[in-house]
């Protein structure tokens, strides 16, 4: 089994309300930092979407890349590589728990794969990097956006 990598973050906000933030992948390009492009290429019957075209550029790693999403109700979604230039795998979850009065623990698990050789260290820490853009992103994204504008 592919070693993964985890981190948690809590955000001031409904379970709703990050899970609508997650959900809106034309606006990634304004709270994650290496999308610069997302495209909804596929939606499932509840209007969510199944497949995803993303642009990345992380500094030295660019990539034009495919994702397929499935969703578990409202509280988890997670996604799996369909095609990409650089990677051979991106598999990836957000799982949302209610935190108290009005907070969500969202955790964020990621394992990635690229075509090049790479060592396994190098790889979970590029992991842990992404991981921890993504969840600060994320909060910020949220918490700066009350519930009326989301």
């Amino acid at each position: 089994m592919a070693e993964h990598t985890s981190s948690s973050i809590t955000i001031e906000a409904a379970p709703a309300d990050v899970m609508a933030v997650i959900a809106d992948f034309a606006r990634y390009p304004d709270w994650t930092g290496e999308v610069k492009q997302a495209e909804v290429l596929k939606e499932d019957g509840q209007g969510r979407a199944e497949q995803v075209r993303l642009v990345m550029d992380a500094g030295a790693i660019k990539d034009d890349q495919v994702l397929g999403y499935t969703w578990t109700g409202d509280h988890e979604v997670s996604w799996t590589l369909v095609k990409s230039q650089m990677l051979r795998q991106l598999d990836g979850s957000y799982l949302l728990k209610p935190a108290g009065a009005g907070a969500t623990e969202v955790t964020y698990q990621l394992t990635v794969d690229v075509k090049i050789p790479m060592l396994g260290m190098i790889k979970r820490k590029a992991e842990k990097v992404i991981i921890d853009r993504a969840l600060a992103g994320l909060k910020k994204r949220v918490e700066s956006k009350g519930s009326k504008d989301l």
